[in-house]
């Protein structure tokens, strides 16, 4: 392949549609927004959640819970993925980062007990769950809180 023989992938470019330019475009004349109406103005249309002066959704539903602003998420590993690590290696927040385990730490990593650990780890995390403990020490391996 040379440059000169490069095309984009067939669909990917759209020719962007020129309303109102005349009757020959299929688009001319009311320019797609029809005949009259609040649409049809310059400046026209209802804000969003206008439901036509009908009561709208978010003042018919009751109001119900509540979001807490100060919610700690943490970013949960099982242990059964540790199995990808060779033994008596250290895991770290760093490192499973770097392995691609996790995308990003968010408030901390917390290793829960889903499945089970094969090989004796070095753990370090920000929680643990009681069954993460005791399925990382059962294979021989530490554990320890950042």
């Amino acid at each position: 392949m040379k440059l000169h023989e490069l095309k984009p992938a067939e669909g990917s470019r759209k020719v962007r549609n020129r309303v109102g330019r005349g009757i020959g475009s299929g688009n001319g004349k009311t320019a797609g927004k029809g005949h009259k109406g609040q649409n049809a103005r310059s400046g026209g249309g209802v804000r969003p959640g206008f439901e036509g002066g009908q009561n709208p959704i978010y003042r018919r539903l009751p109001k119900r819970g509540f979001t807490n602003p100060t919610r700690k998420e943490f970013t949960i590993v099982n242990v059964e993925t540790l199995n990808r690590f060779d033994k008596g290696t250290e895991v770290t927040p760093e490192l499973l980062i770097e392995t691609g385990v996790v995308k990003n730490v968010k408030h901390g990593i917390k290793i829960l007990g889903n499945g089970n650990l094969e090989k004796s780890l070095t753990v370090k995390a920000h929680k643990f769950s009681s069954s993460a403990l005791e399925a990382i020490e059962a294979a021989g391996g530490k554990t320890e809180v950042i």
